[in-house]
């Protein structure tokens, strides 16, 4: 097997077309990226219409960063982490966005073979609880790999496991991390940006 790249992109940040982003509700997918592969996977919807550049995107692996309006009910809200930032309007909130770097595989996954396209987030931070129905931003920074067959489950794993390593040794960088974060001069204000209609949902 050929050795891969540990790092994607050139130290001056994301290159054009990046950053891309993608918005949508976190839905229950297939169920395998937990039970088979032990790297959970947040599903959003690949709509042409919300997204239109998602129908030209080659299908593969990419990395970013995601956000996720969590629920104060959720254990993940109120801890504190070091890979993770939170901004909220008012006081009052019951809810806000936090930021984590995350890896995704847009496409059909051949190894399943998937007749729909899809597209999985796995976020890069150990969460204590489901977050279906929760809403999900993210920042796509750039291109990982493409779309692969594999003769075993093992193979898989062990590229995904690659993947993450990637994106996190990727991301770690000051113009690929975030300015909101404190750590680098990407701008991620969009992740977190509030809007009047949430505004007024969360107060």
């Amino acid at each position: 097997m050929a050795t891969r790249p540990p790092i994607i992109g050139p130290s001056t940040g994301p290159e054009a077309p990046y950053p891309l982003q993608m918005e949508g509700k976190v839905t229950s997918g297939f169920g395998r990226g937990s039970k088979e592969l032990g790297i959970p996977t947040a599903n959003l919807p690949v709509d042409d219409n919300l997204t239109p550049w998602i129908a030209e995107i080659k299908s593969g692996v990419y990395f970013g960063w995601a956000s996720l309006r969590l629920p104060s009910s959720h254990p993940n809200q109120s801890m504190a982490s070091p890979d993770a930032a939170a901004t909220t309007t008012t006081p009052e909130a019951r809810s806000r966005f936090s930021i984590y770097p995350m890896v995704m595989s847009i496409g059909y996954n051949r190894f399943y073979k998937n007749t729909e396209r899809s597209a999985e987030v796995h976020v890069l931070h150990e969460f204590g609880a489901d977050f279906y129905g929760v809403e999900m931003r993210l920042l796509i920074t750039g291109f990982i790999r493409e779309e692969k067959d594999y003769a075993e489950l093992d193979a898989l794993i062990e590229d995904i496991k690659v993947d993450c390593d990637v994106a996190r040794k990727s991301l770690d960088r000051e113009a690929w991390a975030l300015w909101e974060m404190g750590k680098g001069t990407l701008d991620g204000s969009w992740l977190a940006r509030e809007t009047p209609e949430q505004n007024r949902a969360v107060v």
